[in-house]
């Protein structure tokens, strides 16, 4: 079985949540990638724009009525997809620390963990 398939596969068995997990740490390992490397430029707005997408969608997502999370843990998401945006404007433009952005996908992802287990 080729890589391909083998993802394939893997995304069409996986849980929703592990899924989430997964992208969450590829992201995340982006960002931190891109400051170990005091990364400016390209690699670093490539890592923010990543995870500026992954939180749009995810607001997107919460969103749709159709979505099963409460309708307060849907506007936290919401709210934290906005925070993103914003704070990662100052990253990019101001030269902020990118730590926060870790930082708040790191508790993403426990709550995943969490929530999985």
């Amino acid at each position: 079985m080729t890589l391909k398939s083998y993802q394939n596969v893997q995304r069409a068995v996986e849980d929703p949540r592990a899924t989430e997990y997964r992208l969450f740490g590829q992201v995340t390992g982006a960002l931190i990638d891109a400051k170990s490397g005091n990364a400016q430029g390209a690699p670093l707005v490539e890592a923010i724009d990543w995870n500026k997408r992954l939180w749009r969608t995810l607001a997107a997502d919460c969103m749709d009525n159709r979505n099963n999370l409460t309708e307060d843990v849907r506007g936290k998401i919401i709210s934290l997809s906005l925070w993103v945006a914003k704070y990662s404007r100052s990253v990019t433009r101001e030269k902020a620390p990118i730590d926060p952005l870790i930082e708040i996908n790191r508790t993403i992802m426990q709550g995943l963990q969490g929530s999985a287990g």
